[in-house]
């Protein structure tokens, strides 16, 4: 029964879920509100009646003994609401009329009289034990002993209780009525742009010209500004790819026409670039590129799978810019290679190191005047030329897949640098120095990186107002 409640909570819309939700909590509270309501308004309207008793009987008592009419009992004062009786010292009673026909009618003329002649103190307010649950209150004059009873009219008991239960639903009415509107209007807030970010990602979708401006600052304004952002930012790549495949394109057509030329040209005993050999190194040159080339694209596709390895341990550092350097530092002699490093362990296998460590070192190549200089320790590595400094906008796009420099081949060579050394718990990063520029790696720890998050809400923050 869980299970089919739960799978059909799941079919409904979120409006209908929070309509659902207000709905039960209103329930709820008018079923509490009403249980305390009548657990408590019967004592409420008791005491309420207690006091109209006491001042009418106030009233009467006063009216008896300050209008002279000591000596005519038997005009008795009466009010709309209370009938009264009078039994003086002398056991004479006195009753109106309608005091009379009242305690007959409400069977409580015996009970009356019992509590009269049992009356001790001053003062007392009685209910009755029938069914009518009638108020009387007796009181006996310290004076003269005369008695004075009061009692109060059943149908005012019951009107008032009648108004009381009226005002205070009334009450409750308008209040969930108004509560009602506010949680209804709340919850359009909510859906309205939720539909509108539904629609958006839908065009999306579609591949549709479309536009999402949702002006809030709370959780779904960020949201659809994140979408925004998103949809900027896959637009930019797909340019970026597009632009890419038109220079790859373009990059291979003339090595492979080179080669296709040179080679039917050799065929037919012809030398292009006047000897054999010559002309031999030419295609093997072009072939190199295009090698190059194609291990770069099926790199950034592999690097996933390197990361991803589930066998990840630890590895020497120092061992593996050994190697780099062994194979790479034959590219450019001229080149200046300074080392300082230390023996140093880090997380992750040694493969995607070594790309890493091989795409900075090329970029370097690529940018360095006459010196590189490398440094490794634990938990940090850095790689350093003396080339020209980088412009603020490219730092920021640096590591960006398809990001070329001015000297760059693919713009893949960072991206993949990027996304290994983030995988395993890294950060990278470049800076201008007065004399080159520097990519440091090092691993990024618990404090540095709730340090990292609150600079980039500080800087979202700033840039919202």
């Amino acid at each position: 029964m869980i299970k089919n409640l739960k799978s059909w909570i799941k079919e409904l819309t979120m409006m209908q879920q929070l309509l659902g939700v207000i709905f039960l909590f209103i329930t709820l509270f008018l079923a509490s509100f009403f249980l305390y309501i009548n657990g408590n308004v019967n004592s409420f309207v008791t005491q309420q009646m207690t006091q109209v008793l006491t001042r009418a009987q106030n009233n009467t008592i006063n009216n008896y003994y300050n209008s002279g009419r000591q000596n005519d009992p038997e005009y008795i004062y009466n009010d709309l609401n209370t009938v009264n009786a009078i039994y003086t010292v002398d056991n004479r009673q006195y009753f109106s009329i309608d005091y009379i026909e009242r305690v007959r009618r409400l069977e409580i003329e015996e009970e009356i009289r019992f509590h009269v002649a049992a009356q001790q103190t001053e003062s007392t307010v009685y209910q009755s034990a029938n069914r009518h649950k009638v108020l009387y209150r007796i009181t006996k004059s310290a004076g003269d002993g005369t008695v004075f009873v009061t009692v109060l009219s059943n149908d005012y008991q019951g009107q008032f209780k009648q108004q009381l239960l009226s005002s205070v639903i009334n009450a409750l009415v308008l209040v969930v009525s108004i509560l009602f509107v506010i949680l209804l209007m709340w919850v359009s807030y909510i859906i309205a742009p939720l539909n509108q970010i539904r629609n958006f990602i839908n065009k999306i979708k579609n591949d549709e010209a479309v536009s999402l401006s949702i002006d809030r600052k709370d959780e779904i304004g960020q949201v659809a500004n994140a979408l925004v952002e998103m949809n900027a930012e896959i637009k930019r790549q797909e340019l970026i790819k597009e632009e890419l495949i038109q220079n790859i394109s373009h990059d291979l057509k003339t090595p492979i026409a080179t080669i296709k030329s040179y080679s039917e040209s050799i065929k037919d005993g012809i030398y292009p670039y006047e000897t054999l050999e010559n002309s031999v190194d030419v295609i093997i040159e072009h072939a190199d590129r295009l090698e190059k080339k194609v291990q770069s694209l099926l790199l950034l596709n592999r690097v996933g799978y390197l990361v991803a390895d589930r066998d990840v341990g630890t590895v020497d550092m120092y061992q593996v810019v050994e190697k780099v350097l062994l194979s790479i530092k034959a590219i450019n002699p001229e080149i200046l290679i300074v080392t300082n490093l230390e023996h140093a362990e880090f997380y992750g296998n040694e493969e995607p190191w070594r790309v890493v460590i091989e795409n900075l070192l090329d970029n370097a190549f690529r940018y360095a005047k006459s010196v590189i200089t490398i440094s490794l320790r634990e938990g940090y590595i850095s790689i350093e030329n003396d080339g020209p400094q980088i412009s603020r906008e490219r730092v920021e796009k640096l590591f960006k897949p398809y990001e070329k420099g001015s000297d760059g081949q693919f713009g893949l060579g960072l991206s993949i640098v990027y996304r290994v050394v983030t995988a395993y718990g890294f950060e990278v990063y470049a800076e201008n120095l007065e004399s080159g520029v520097i990519f440091r790696i090092e691993k990024l720890l618990e404090d540095k990186k709730k340090l990292k998050q609150n600079k980039k809400s500080n800087k979202k923050s700033k840039d919202e107002d």
